[in-house]
């Protein structure tokens, strides 16, 4: 059996997204990492990866990668990730991967990596630890989450493994619809939760603990052994990183 897969392709801004204009490039995804469309580097990696199978692509306007698409199929993207994701799921089903068209570092051992540590759990969430980033990639600035226990940034790496992991996006779905409004937000975590947070003393077994309770779902945070895998490309400055990693370490 292989395992489906789906990429996150979508931009609210299209071709006025910085890094369309820096690219010249009608989408984010179309835009050139090291001479080739980040979005089929990410293409090319899942069809290399053992074990998956048919890859789903979630964007505005399926049109405008049409020549890149090679066997992978589209969908038309939402409003948002979680809707996009939750929409998409619906068709593609349980068991599935999901990971984004700015993943353009994304290589195979990652993945299978990553699938090796999914058993027992709903929905295993792809990290790279804090010592891992800064010893591999020493030069980035990422975005960390800080746990009691650990400090991860995300790789773009998820696998909802059961129909139960859908309730865990529809979890993220009420965060993202209250991202402006901290109480609302607050309210939907659990106070407790956000001032264990605060205070720095949230786990990640308290975290995974907390979202289990809200959805019924088990989760799994899997920190990877490359700390590239953190890498995205966001913003030019990451452009400009993942050119140099490509340069010394071709995918």
């Amino acid at each position: 059996m292989t395992l489906p897969v789906l990429v996150l392709a979508g931009s609210r801004d299209g071709e006025n997204d910085v890094l369309a204009r820096l690219g010249r490039v009608s989408h984010k995804a179309l835009l050139p990492v090291a001479g080739r469309p980040m979005l089929s580097r990410v293409l090319r990696t899942l069809v290399r990866t053992p074990g998956l199978g048919r890859v789903t692509v979630s964007i505005e306007q399926p049109g405008c990668i049409s020549g890149i698409l090679g066997t992978a199929h589209t969908i038309t993207a939402a409003s948002s990730p979680s809707e996009s994701v939750a929409e998409a799921i619906e068709r593609i089903g349980t068991p599935c991967l999901v990971t984004t068209a700015d993943h353009a570092l994304l290589r195979p051992e990652w993945i299978t990596e990553f699938l090796s540590q999914t058993n027992g759990c709903d929905l295993a969430v792809g990290v790279a630890l804090r010592s891992t980033v800064e010893r591999d990639v020493p030069t980035t600035k990422r975005t960390y989450i800080r746990l009691s226990d650990m400090q991860f940034s995300g790789c773009n790496l998820f696998w909802l493994g059961t129909s139960e992991s859908k309730a865990v996006v529809e979890l993220w779905q009420r965060l993202q619809q209250n991202r402006k409004r901290p109480l609302k937000m607050a309210l939907t975590l659990g106070v407790g939760t956000l001032l264990k947070a605060l205070f720095g003393k949230l786990d990640s077994k308290g975290l995974c603990d907390r979202i289990e309770y809200l959805t019924g779902a088990r989760v799994r945070l899997v920190p990877l052994s490359d700390g590239r895998a953190a890498v995205d490309v966001d913003k030019p400055s990451d452009l400009k990183l993942a050119e140099k990693l490509l340069a010394a370490d071709p995918v």
